[in-house]
């Protein structure tokens, strides 16, 4: 007996669905999975729906006044054919039947298939039962909880005037928030139909100093996934106070002198380094193209014994936090590299298919423009057995990295990155301020060179841009010694 009903071609068009237009639930089964059903009979091997819906809005406070909001209300949907090891994404603002069944035809057809003759039957996908993580977990009522617009510029002034209370020498102060909401829907030939609401938010402050030909720049930014409180419980004073001492002590700080260092790298965001360096090598998308220098070690060392690193989205509030991925898969924690040893590649639905790695939760994108692809999500080495105190008694002579700021890493691993705030280390002891320093290097060569991790794992929130556009994810680390490094100065 046939478990859903057959529909033939020619019937398509007059079919008729009344999907709620301003929620994804459980009226949308019917015609997605009919349209599934129309790409397995037009002969593709897998079809995937991505249903989304955006409301985000962004506030800038420029030293006393709100200079910008920028709201954002967006709708559409992505359709993604395979066809073999081939495959192609279109996506689409129109989201009846009849512009969905139209972005699918375009798919289709550059994969070289065409909809079925008038009398063919079409079957419909029979879908999970819908798995809606947002009726689960309670998010439904997150958006109408958020701060509103008033609230949000008075938080964000009242936090530049304390700025303007706790530095000195201040040329400018900025305040920034923004809150990004969005719900998305997944339906694909497999059978998978699942939502989510998913609710991300950041505050933070940028602050430049300038006292004649001194000057500093320091900024610091919280994340969180999933608070609708967020912003309101934001602890301003003491942000304002910790980015007002560093600028204060980098102003006058000595440039460092170029050189190979031994350093001391500090927790939460140093680990944008491990993120840049090694984890893009880490995902299927490099496999594929077989630019990552890992390609075939899994298995094998590539770290120092005392390394081990994760990736997960599980982890509470996290800016990489997440129920599933953009592919509708649950998310889970994987173990990358494990004393040294690499454990696993991070995959999406694409990458394992085309490198043979078992998928792992990791499909993500920007949005319902971009096909998802393999993409970190909360990246970090793992905490060790040593304090802070054993790895800067360690060194002799190095640099302490507490605070990163920008860089670039090469297709391949090769990156550099700026030092916002840094300390000399001298016998073991911090001792005075540095500027200037940029850290460059190589990831398979810095990776065997972590050779101590402290006991004070910490996480960051994060940006992250590549093929499937700019996401949001978590980097992190416990404080770190690199054994040697190159260090740009003067």
């Amino acid at each position: 007996m046939l478990a859903t009903p057959l529909l033939l071609s020619r019937e398509l068009p007059n079919l008729q669905y009344t999907s709620t237009p301003n929620r994804f639930d459980e009226t949308w089964e019917s015609p997605l999975s009919t349209l599934l059903g129309l790409g397995r009979a037009a002969g593709a091997d897998f079809v995937e729906f991505f249903l989304e819906r955006v409301n985000y809005i962004s506030c800038l406070a420029e030293d006393d006044s709100i200079t910008s909001i920028s709201p954002r209300l967006s709708t559409g949907a992505g359709v993604r054919v395979f066809r073999g090891h081939a495959d192609c994404y279109v996506s689409t603002n129109d989201l009846t039947f009849s512009g969905l069944k139209a972005a699918l035809e375009k798919g289709l057809s550059i994969l070289g298939l065409q909809l079925p003759a008038p009398g063919a039957f079409v079957p419909e996908i029979n879908l999970e039962p819908l798995r809606d993580y947002a009726v689960l977990r309670g998010k439904e009522s997150w958006l109408a909880q958020c701060s509103s617009m008033h609230e949000m510029g008075e938080i964000l002034l009242d936090a530049n005037t304390r700025l303007q209370q706790k530095a000195t020498h201040v040329q400018s102060r900025r305040a920034v928030y923004f809150r990004d909401w969005q719900e998305v829907m997944v339906a694909s030939s497999d059978g998978t139909f699942a939502r989510d609401i998913r609710l991300t938010q950041s505050v933070g402050y940028s602050l430049l100093c300038a006292d004649g030909a001194h000057r500093s720049s320091i900024s610091e930014r919280a994340g969180n996934t999933g608070d609708p409180d967020f912003l309101r419980g934001w602890d301003y004073a003491s942000t304002a106070e910790s980015v007002a001492e560093s600028a204060g002590r980098m102003l006058y700080a000595d440039y460092v002198e170029s050189g190979s260092y031994p350093i001391v790298m500090a927790n939460k965001f140093g680990g944008v380094i491990f993120h840049e360096a090694c984890g893009h090598l880490l995902e299927t998308t490099q496999v594929e193209k077989r630019t990552t220098p890992f390609l075939d070690q899994k298995g094998e060392k590539i770290a120092h014994e005392n390394l081990t690193a994760w990736d997960e989205g599980l982890t509470p509030d996290a800016f990489g936090t997440i129920d599933m991925d953009d592919e509708g898969m649950p998310v889970q924690r994987t173990l990358l590299i494990e004393k040294g040893i690499l454990k696993n590649f991070l995959a999406d639905r694409a990458g394992s298919v085309r490198t043979g790695h078992p998928r792992t939760g990791s499909g993500r994108r920007q949005n319902y423009t971009y096909a998802a692809a393999s993409r970190m999500r909360n990246t970090y080495i793992a905490p060790g057995e040593y304090s802070v105190d054993d790895l800067l008694a360690s060194i002799d002579k190095g640099i302490y990295c507490k605070k990163m700021g920008g860089g670039s890493v090469g297709p391949t691993g090769q990156f550099n990155f700026s030092v916002d705030e840094a300390y000399l280390i001298e016998n073991g002891k911090l001792t005075k301020p540095l500027k200037g320093a940029t850290l460059i290097g190589e990831a398979k060569e810095i990776m065997n060179k972590i050779s101590m991790c402290s006991n004070d794992l910490d996480l960051a929130a994060g940006f992250c841009g590549s093929v499937s556009g700019s996401i949001y994810v978590t980097v992190g680390q416990p404080h770190i010694k690199v054994d040697s490094i190159t260090v740009g100065g003067r």
